[in-house]
């Protein structure tokens, strides 16, 4: 499994081509359903797969928390998703996939793990309304695969949040400061909806307007839609929008896609990119400034993505 993880350096070329290459896995088949659904998960996050490594049992975790194991001398959380999404597995999981969000490492219980699949992202689509509703909001992205298999790329960010491992609202959002101006507007774009309502709560602390899209996609059509009305009244742009946020991984256009665009267009000049992902490591942070980006703030952290947005918005 470890051939599959190889040759990092090389996927970093994907940045800013609007392709992503992702981990595909099982959860086993669905007692209830009869059904065996992939999932898949970004492979710039995966940092490990493995047989299950002895899991040490802590109380008073969420039920789908199985324990703690020691990783090279780290503590790691464990979470079976099966569990989480609420599938009856008719089998118990065989393999852990070590994953890192925003510097927390944490493994994931599955059954099985396929191939590496690399696509574009033009090729995920945002999920039907009914497939959202069915998975509780737990999918973000889904594809098509050559044999009729579907493709579901999970929220993770919101599996995190909801297990604990971003503390609670109301610890992390007491340190953000009013900004105290007035006129001042984000527009940010993220297809976690865990995300979209951290960053929408970090704006109203600090008293900013702000406007949101699902993905890149479709924040490029509403930016453009500004840019016209700015252009068609002789107003600069600036004037209108002072900041645009954007995640890295969105089904249909990417951020560093998004990114390209805002910077190859003229009408958006003087509006600093501000790059909002839970891809914190510093190669990442180096992709977002090979297309643009001006400043770049990990997730789930409020207070630094106030401070960044108050220095830009001053």
């Amino acid at each position: 499994m470890s051939d599959l993880l190889k040759n990092i350096d090389a996927r970093t070329k994907l940045a800013g081509t609007n392709k992503l290459e992702i981990l595909m896995f099982s959860l086993g088949k669905d007692m209830r359903t009869g059904r065996e659904e992939t999932f898949g998960i970004n492979v710039f996050k995966v940092r490990e797969v493995m047989r299950i490594p002895a899991i040490t049992r802590a109380p008073e975790m969420p039920s789908s928390v199985e324990g703690m194991v020691s990783l090279r001398g780290a503590l790691v959380p464990v979470i079976d998703l099966a569990k989480y999404i609420g599938i009856s597995a008719d089998s118990a999981p065989d393999i852990m996939i070590v994953t890192e969000y925003n510097g927390h490492t944490q493994g994931f219980l599955v059954k099985s793990v396929d191939n590496i699949l690399r696509l574009d992202w033009a090729a995920m689509r945002v999920p039907p309304a009914m497939l959202a509703a069915e998975m509780g909001g737990l999918v973000t992205a889904i594809t098509e695969l050559k044999d009729s298999r579907l493709v579901m790329m999970l929220d993770v960010e919101k599996v995190l949040a909801e297990t604990g491992h971003f503390g609670s609202d109301e610890l992390i959002f007491k340190s953000v400061k009013h900004l105290g101006k007035e006129n001042r507007t984000v527009f940010f774009a993220d297809d976690s909806s865990v995300a979209r309502n951290q960053i929408a709560k970090t704006l109203d602390a600090m008293g900013v307007t702000h406007i949101s899209a699902i993905n890149g996609r479709q924040a490029w059509i509403e930016l453009a839609k500004m840019a016209d009305i700015a252009e068609s009244t002789g107003k600069p742009l600036k004037e209108i929008l002072q900041v645009i946020l954007t995640d890295v991984e969105m089904p249909e256009m990417d951020g560093y896609m998004l990114t390209r665009k805002i910077k190859a267009d003229k009408r958006f000049s003087g509006i600093p990119v501000l790059m909002h992902s839970s891809l914190s490591s510093s190669s990442n942070q180096q992709l977002g400034k090979a297309v643009g980006v001006d400043e770049y703030v990990p997730k789930f952290e409020p207070q630094k993505l106030s401070q960044t947005l108050a220095r830009l918005l001053g």
